[in-house]
């Protein structure tokens, strides 16, 4: 029998991860060891016992044979919590394509030297009446911040030290001088950190339609039964899903079960946070890349020891290390963000069905514009699928489609269409709420001359630079920045500027309209710094602003119950992009963005400005009318065989040089159709299920002076495709890439390069 050797992780944190030992397989272990397994090996100059994981195998010896050590033994310990995500990184690694180090590195949380958190708590060491007086005497002084603090000593004996110094903003120096005199005294301790600094306000438990309690009793039948499954709860905006969501987790908490619920993004946690905070107190958390790296561990070890029982975050909070998982739930499942862009690149939906099957959990999917895979799936009878038709408050908007071709012929050269502008005058005098949503960023798209046609590029990119605030034209890609010629560097004309279609621009326009009108702007400008998010929301929501201006961030599940007008401008810009799912997304952001006008008592209106509003994509976003967009987007995607009807491998090739980037892809591409296409060929089959599209420059051939190349391959049958990844890093293996050269695998990527 021939040797076998294992590659062993000892200790699994991310320092060591890029640091496997290779151990030899004994003989009694060569049909036993498997990847994902927890082993015993010996380790160091005295071969003390260690606890490792077995995260590949091979016959080749890559040190010297005499001085290999043996595998000990397979820990007969039972499957734990680390053994599970293991296994799950192999999983990951297999169907995404990547390395396991890498597939280790992103489902693992980081074992980090943290200091515990120091808890300090503000405490009245007088009497009621003695605060109430030392209150009078500091608001006689000036002494605004001391009076502000003391009027809530006055109400209650102590508080949170950060509430004091974040809510109240009241200085450390002021606190200290109130110790220092007596009247306070600071209670400290040792505590894991606690990103959630919420009140906690008893909310009278929600009581479900009788189809939302239909939904719930299944779901928990199944799972009770031992047979957990995977459901898409298909429910129009305001029709209640989030409620469906709370009660499943309330179910399941009373189990003695743990919950992950996953946003799409950041920006929607504190409205998310705040629901489950009122049933849930302390025992939510959150997990996102706004917390530091100790409130990222901390969680981990809060969720390992069971001191929480929900956790809500975008993608990553799937791989929170729960020992007792009961349910995943995935809220607004169609968005793109649950794909990860980076290695591995996989993808929320099956990883959460991936995670669910190793702890015996069910997985809930929810949307009121469902994925067509989702949709797909659910309809071949893979997923269970829920409907919810109806609205718990209010009724759907009213809906204006607005043609701007003819807003144009007849002299409105405005951003507002004239149905818009009234709308907006409208409810500005009744004093409710609006949202302007537009689908672009930055202060402009791009800058260019009216005389030759020229676009300012950026050096690095293969893109156009855009203009933002003072002068400066950016890269969204690089960052490369440079100053607003005042002439065409091509042709020398004056006639130079951008294309403005920015929410600044959106707002100056707005403010020049209807003078006096409050504002907020939402966008990645102004959501860069922790906190940013809740605070815009926040201040919206307490009606410290008559509109909201935002991008994509502000049309994805909030709930605001005074907004009555929604209008979208631009909205087919979507439509324009070289992408087979513009038509999906275009529905689904237009659906998403009328759905956030009318959730209250307050009917609701929406306006959609768009150059062609014949097409199907608006046409069934401005009825919400998923099943019929469904029904001829599902038609296309048959017709030219792309997922959810098919599926796709995208082969994607970085390169320093262009030369290089192109002879690798085209290297690669060949074996594809050398080892597999004309394989098939052979055969005489008149459907071929395996198609090769490329290679060829992606869409953006270069950013950051990296050349990009891309080949397709299409198949029927998701395994065939994870055959040819396998075939090509074996290849890669064979003849690694020289230079600084990467190839990547996207297997049904969200976004074509």
């Amino acid at each position: 029998m021939s040797e076998l050797y294992a590659d062993i992780i000892v200790d699994i944190s991310h320092e060591k991860l890029d640091k496997p030992f290779q151990y030899r397989v004994p003989d009694r272990l060569k049909n036993v060891l498997e990847t994902g397994m927890c082993v015993e090996v010996p380790f160091g100059n005295g071969n003390k016992l260690l606890k490792g994981y077995c995260i590949g195998m091979g016959d080749i010896c890559k040190y010297d044979p005499a001085r290999m050590k043996e595998v000990r033994a397979v820990a007969d310990s039972g499957v734990g919590i680390e053994d599970k995500m293991i296994i799950l990184a192999g999983w990951i690694r297999k169907n995404y394509g990547s390395t396991m180090i890498q597939a280790l590195k992103a489902v693992l949380p980081a074992k980090r030297s943290v200091k515990k958190a120091e808890h300090r708590t503000v405490q009245r060491l007088l009497g009621r009446e003695e605060i109430i007086s030392l209150m009078g005497e500091s608001g006689r002084r000036g002494q605004v911040a001391k009076e502000r603090l003391l009027r809530e000593l006055a109400e209650q004996e102590s508080i949170p030290y950060e509430w004091v110094t974040g809510r109240l903003g009241v200085s450390p120096q002021t606190v200290s001088s109130l110790e220092k005199a007596g009247v306070i005294r600071i209670l400290r301790s040792q505590s894991f950190r606690n990103p959630v600094k919420l009140e906690q306000k008893a909310d009278q438990e929600k009581l479900l339609s009788h189809a939302q309690k239909r939904i719930v009793d299944e779901v928990m039948e199944d799972f009770d039964g031992g047979k957990p499954d995977v459901y898409l709860l298909h429910g129009i905006t305001g029709s209640g899903k989030t409620f469906v969501y709370m009660q499943l987790v309330k179910e399941m908490v009373e189990r003695g079960r743990q919950c992950i619920v996953l946003i799409p993004e950041i920006a929607l946690t504190y409205q998310t946070l705040l629901r489950f905070y009122t049933m849930f107190g302390d025992r939510v958390s959150v997990m996102n890349s706004n917390l530091s790296p100790g409130e990222k561990y901390d969680q981990c070890e809060r969720a390992r020891n069971g001191e929480i029982d929900v956790i809500i975050g975008p993608r990553s909070a799937l791989f929170t290390p729960f020992p007792k998982l009961g349910i995943i739930i995935l809220d607004e499942e169609h968005e793109g963000s649950y794909k990860s862009e980076s290695t591995p690149k996989y993808h929320a939906r099956e990883t959460a069905m991936e995670v669910a099957r190793l702890h015996g959990a069910s997985v809930m999917l929810g949307s009121a514009t469902p994925s067509l895979e989702a949709y797909y799936r659910a309809e071949s009878g893979e997923y269970k699928l829920f409907l919810l038709k109806e609205r718990l408050t209010g009724s759907l908007p009213r809906v204006h489609v607005v043609d701007l071709r003819r807003e144009l012929k007849e002299g409105n050269t405005s951003i507002f269409s004239r149905k818009l502008q009234e709308l907006l005058t409208e409810r500005l005098s009744r004093g409710e709420q609006s949202i302007l949503f537009l689908n672009r960023r930055g202060y402009a798209g791009f800058v260019s001359c009216r005389s030759c046609g020229h676009v300012m590029k950026c050096p690095h990119c293969d893109v156009s630079l855009s203009e933002h605030t003072g002068g400066r034209l950016m890269c969204h890609y690089c960052g490369h920045t440079e100053g607003m010629p005042k002439i065409c560097p091509q042709c020398g004309s004056r006639y130079i500027s951008g294309f403005r279609a920015g929410t600044q621009q959106v707002e100056e326009r707005l403010r020049q309209l209807l003078p006096g009108v409050r504002t907020l702007r939402m966008d990645a400008d102004t959501t860069r710094t922790k906190g940013s998010y809740e605070k815009i929301l926040s201040a919206f929501s307490n009606g410290e602003a008559d509109v909201l201006i935002g991008t994509q961030m502000i049309v994805k599940g909030h709930d605001f119950p005074k907004v009555t007008l929604v209008g979208v401008l631009a909205a087919d810009l979507s439509l324009n992009v070289s992408d087979y799912r513009a038509g999906e997304r275009t529905f689904q952001l237009l659906a998403q963005a009328v759905g956030r006008a009318g959730r209250g008592e307050l009917a609701g209106e929406a306006v959609i400005q768009t150059y062609q509003p014949e097409h199907y994509a608006v046409v069934h976003a401005a009825d919400q009318n998923y099943e019929g967009f469904y029904g001829e987007e599902i038609i296309y995607r048959e017709m030219v065989g792309y997922p959810p009807v098919s599926n796709m491998l995208a082969v994607q090739v970085f390169s320093k040089t262009e030369e290089a980037g192109f002879a690798m892809a085209g290297r690669l591409a060949g074996e594809v159709k050398e080892k597999h296409v004309k394989s098939q060929e052979n055969t005489g089959a008149q459907m071929l299920p395996l198609q090769l599209i490329g290679p060829a420059p992606a869409t953006i051939g270069r950013i950051n002076d990296i050349f990009r190349f891309v080949f397709y391959v299409k198949s029927a049958k998701y395994g065939k495709l994870v055959e040819i990844k396998d075939m090509l890093e074996e290849e890669l293996r064979r003849q690694p890439p020289a230079g600084e050269l990467t190839v990547q695998f996207d297997f049904n990527p969200i976004h074509i390069m």
